[in-house]
Protein backbone atom coordinates (compact mmCIF):
# COMPACT_ATOMS: atom_id res chain seq x y z
CA UNK A 1 0.00 0.00 0.00
CA UNK A 2 1.53 2.74 -0.81
CA UNK A 3 2.17 5.93 1.49
CA UNK A 4 -0.65 9.05 0.83
CA UNK A 5 1.99 12.05 -1.13
CA UNK A 6 4.40 13.40 0.90
CA UNK A 7 2.49 13.61 3.91
CA UNK A 8 4.91 11.87 5.67
CA UNK A 9 7.71 13.63 4.94
CA UNK A 10 5.69 16.57 5.48
CA UNK A 11 5.09 15.61 8.91
CA UNK A 12 8.12 14.61 10.01
CA UNK A 13 9.15 18.09 8.98
CA UNK A 14 6.64 19.93 11.23
CA UNK A 15 7.01 17.96 14.08
CA UNK A 16 10.84 18.24 14.56
CA UNK A 17 10.29 21.56 14.60
CA UNK A 18 8.12 21.42 17.70
CA UNK A 19 9.69 18.38 19.16
CA UNK A 20 11.64 18.69 22.77
CA UNK A 21 14.75 17.05 23.01
CA UNK A 22 13.44 13.67 24.40
CA UNK A 23 15.68 10.31 23.98
CA UNK A 24 12.54 8.29 24.19
CA UNK A 25 9.94 10.64 22.46
CA UNK A 26 12.19 12.00 19.47
CA UNK A 27 11.60 11.27 15.71
CA UNK A 28 13.35 7.49 15.38
CA UNK A 29 10.30 6.89 18.12
CA UNK A 30 7.83 8.44 15.94
CA UNK A 31 9.74 6.48 12.82
CA UNK A 32 8.96 2.65 14.77
CA UNK A 33 5.82 3.24 16.08
CA UNK A 34 5.14 3.88 12.29
CA UNK A 35 6.34 0.95 11.55
CA UNK A 36 4.97 -0.77 13.72
CA UNK A 37 1.41 0.56 13.22
CA UNK A 38 2.19 -0.43 9.14
CA UNK A 39 2.98 -3.96 10.45
CA UNK A 40 -0.79 -4.24 12.51
CA UNK A 41 -2.87 -2.44 9.97
CA UNK A 42 -1.69 -4.85 7.20
CA UNK A 43 -4.11 -7.55 9.11
CA UNK A 44 -6.73 -5.08 10.00
CA UNK A 45 -9.24 -4.44 7.75
CA UNK A 46 -10.88 -1.04 7.17
CA UNK A 47 -7.99 1.25 8.01
CA UNK A 48 -7.56 4.72 6.93
CA UNK A 49 -3.91 4.96 6.21
CA UNK A 50 -3.50 8.86 5.94
CA UNK A 51 -5.61 9.11 9.40
CA UNK A 52 -3.26 6.38 11.23
CA UNK A 53 -0.20 8.40 9.71
CA UNK A 54 -1.28 11.86 10.95
CA UNK A 55 -2.07 10.08 14.30
CA UNK A 56 1.39 8.69 14.50
CA UNK A 57 3.19 11.40 14.01
CA UNK A 58 1.19 13.74 15.86
CA UNK A 59 0.83 11.59 18.93
CA UNK A 60 3.41 13.04 20.96
CA UNK A 61 3.14 16.54 20.35
CA UNK A 62 2.34 17.69 23.71
CA UNK A 63 5.13 15.14 26.06
CA UNK A 64 5.13 15.76 29.59
CA UNK A 65 7.62 14.41 31.80
CA UNK A 66 6.74 11.11 33.67
CA UNK A 67 6.44 12.89 37.00
CA UNK A 68 4.27 16.07 35.71
CA UNK A 69 1.36 16.24 37.51
CA UNK A 70 -0.63 16.81 34.26
CA UNK A 71 0.82 13.69 32.74
CA UNK A 72 -2.35 12.18 32.43
CA UNK A 73 -3.87 14.96 30.27
CA UNK A 74 -0.76 14.49 27.88
CA UNK A 75 -2.43 12.83 25.19
CA UNK A 76 -5.60 15.19 25.23
CA UNK A 77 -3.39 18.43 24.93
CA UNK A 78 -1.53 16.71 22.54
CA UNK A 79 -4.82 15.99 20.43
CA UNK A 80 -5.68 19.96 20.85
CA UNK A 81 -2.30 21.02 19.52
CA UNK A 82 -2.85 18.68 16.61
CA UNK A 83 -5.68 20.77 15.15
CA UNK A 84 -4.56 23.63 13.68
CA UNK A 85 -1.38 21.18 12.04
CA UNK A 86 -4.14 19.01 10.28
CA UNK A 87 -5.93 21.64 8.85
CA UNK A 88 -2.65 23.74 7.33
CA UNK A 89 -2.05 20.26 6.06
CA UNK A 90 -5.35 20.12 4.38
CA UNK A 91 -6.59 17.41 6.83
CA UNK A 92 -9.51 19.49 8.34
CA UNK A 93 -11.71 16.55 7.39
CA UNK A 94 -9.50 13.71 8.91
CA UNK A 95 -9.57 15.99 12.41
CA UNK A 96 -12.11 14.18 14.31
CA UNK A 97 -10.05 10.63 13.68
CA UNK A 98 -7.12 12.07 14.10
CA UNK A 99 -7.37 13.47 17.33
CA UNK A 100 -9.57 10.75 18.50
CA UNK A 101 -6.72 8.05 18.39
CA UNK A 102 -3.90 11.20 19.64
CA UNK A 103 -6.11 10.91 22.52
CA UNK A 104 -7.38 7.82 23.10
CA UNK A 105 -3.47 5.93 22.53
CA UNK A 106 -2.62 7.42 26.29
CA UNK A 107 -1.88 4.56 29.18
CA UNK A 108 -2.46 6.87 31.61
CA UNK A 109 -5.41 9.23 30.16
CA UNK A 110 -7.94 6.24 30.56
CA UNK A 111 -9.91 7.15 26.61
CA UNK A 112 -11.31 3.69 24.83
CA UNK A 113 -9.98 3.57 21.38
CA UNK A 114 -13.21 3.42 19.25
CA UNK A 115 -12.04 3.71 16.10
CA UNK A 116 -9.64 0.46 14.09
CA UNK A 117 -6.93 3.72 13.93
CA UNK A 118 -6.88 4.49 17.58
CA UNK A 119 -6.41 0.87 18.34
CA UNK A 120 -3.54 0.26 16.04
CA UNK A 121 -1.95 3.66 16.95
CA UNK A 122 -2.02 2.20 20.87
CA UNK A 123 -0.90 -0.94 20.04
CA UNK A 124 2.13 0.60 17.70
CA UNK A 125 3.18 3.00 20.46
CA UNK A 126 2.83 0.09 23.14
CA UNK A 127 5.26 -2.01 21.29
CA UNK A 128 8.25 0.37 21.21
CA UNK A 129 7.77 0.15 25.31
CA UNK A 130 8.37 -3.39 24.84
CA UNK A 131 12.09 -5.81 23.55
CA UNK A 132 15.32 -4.16 22.97
CA UNK A 133 14.11 -0.98 22.28
CA UNK A 134 12.20 -1.02 25.27
CA UNK A 135 14.73 -1.80 27.38
CA UNK A 136 16.76 1.08 26.00
CA UNK A 137 13.43 3.44 26.59
CA UNK A 138 13.36 1.98 30.33
CA UNK A 139 16.92 2.64 31.62
CA UNK A 140 17.02 5.81 29.64
CA UNK A 141 14.07 7.38 31.95
CA UNK A 142 14.83 5.78 35.05
CA UNK A 143 18.59 7.18 34.64
CA UNK A 144 17.04 10.55 33.98
CA UNK A 145 14.58 10.64 37.08
CA UNK A 146 17.26 9.29 39.15
CA UNK A 147 16.21 6.06 39.52
CA UNK A 148 18.54 2.84 40.35
CA UNK A 149 18.62 -0.03 37.53
CA UNK A 150 17.59 -2.54 40.32
CA UNK A 151 17.75 -2.78 44.27
CA UNK A 152 20.73 -4.45 45.26
CA UNK A 153 19.32 -6.10 48.08
CA UNK A 154 16.76 -8.16 46.78
CA UNK A 155 17.06 -7.36 43.21
CA UNK A 156 13.96 -9.40 42.48
CA UNK A 157 11.37 -7.92 44.94
CA UNK A 158 11.19 -11.67 47.22
CA UNK A 159 10.53 -9.55 50.28
CA UNK A 160 9.24 -6.21 49.54
CA UNK A 161 6.79 -4.71 46.79
CA UNK A 162 7.40 -3.37 43.62
CA UNK A 163 8.65 -0.34 43.54
CA UNK A 164 8.84 1.61 40.11
CA UNK A 165 9.70 5.10 41.57
CA UNK A 166 13.31 4.03 42.64
CA UNK A 167 14.29 0.83 40.55
CA UNK A 168 14.12 0.62 36.45
CA UNK A 169 13.67 -3.43 36.55
CA UNK A 170 10.78 -3.25 38.97
CA UNK A 171 9.11 -1.09 36.35
CA UNK A 172 9.06 -4.28 34.07
CA UNK A 173 6.21 -6.60 36.14
CA UNK A 174 4.74 -3.59 36.98
CA UNK A 175 3.69 -2.02 33.72
CA UNK A 176 5.51 -3.36 30.96
CA UNK A 177 5.54 -6.87 31.23
CA UNK A 178 1.61 -6.85 31.04
CA UNK A 179 1.28 -5.01 28.08
CA UNK A 180 0.67 -7.96 25.88
CA UNK A 181 -2.54 -8.53 27.36
CA UNK A 182 -3.71 -5.37 26.84
CA UNK A 183 -3.32 -5.12 23.34
CA UNK A 184 -6.21 -4.86 21.16
CA UNK A 185 -5.41 -6.19 18.08
CA UNK A 186 -4.08 -9.78 17.62
CA UNK A 187 -1.19 -8.85 15.60
CA UNK A 188 -0.38 -6.06 18.26
CA UNK A 189 -0.83 -8.74 21.00
CA UNK A 190 1.47 -11.11 18.91
CA UNK A 191 4.67 -9.02 18.35
CA UNK A 192 3.99 -8.28 22.37
CA UNK A 193 4.76 -11.64 23.42
CA UNK A 194 7.66 -11.30 21.16
CA UNK A 195 9.13 -8.71 22.69
CA UNK A 196 8.59 -9.52 25.70
CA UNK A 197 10.66 -12.79 25.65
CA UNK A 198 13.24 -10.84 24.68
CA UNK A 199 13.18 -8.73 27.96
CA UNK A 200 13.05 -12.10 29.62
CA UNK A 201 15.97 -13.26 28.44
CA UNK A 202 17.82 -9.60 29.15
CA UNK A 203 16.74 -10.29 32.65
CA UNK A 204 17.86 -13.58 32.87
CA UNK A 205 21.18 -12.54 31.91
CA UNK A 206 20.96 -9.91 34.40
CA UNK A 207 20.28 -11.97 36.98
CA UNK A 208 22.98 -14.22 36.31
CA UNK A 209 25.97 -11.28 35.99
CA UNK A 210 24.53 -10.15 39.39
CA UNK A 211 24.61 -13.89 41.24
CA UNK A 212 20.16 -13.06 42.22
CA UNK A 213 18.69 -15.93 40.49
CA UNK A 214 15.59 -15.02 39.18
CA UNK A 215 12.29 -16.11 40.26
CA UNK A 216 10.42 -18.21 37.64
CA UNK A 217 7.11 -16.69 38.59
CA UNK A 218 9.14 -13.06 38.38
CA UNK A 219 6.84 -10.63 36.44
CA UNK A 220 4.10 -13.16 36.16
Amino acid sequence: MAEPGDLRDRLRRVVAARMVLDTTHDLAHLDRVWANACAIAGGEAGVNRTVLLAAVYLHDLVNLPKDHPQRARGSVLAAEAAVPILRDLGLGGDCDAVCHAIAAHSFSAGIAPETIEARVLRDADRLDALGAVGIARCFAVSGALGRALYDPGDPWAGARGWDDGRYAMDHWPVKLLRLPEGMLTATGRRLAQERVAVMRRFAEALAAEIGVALPGAWGA
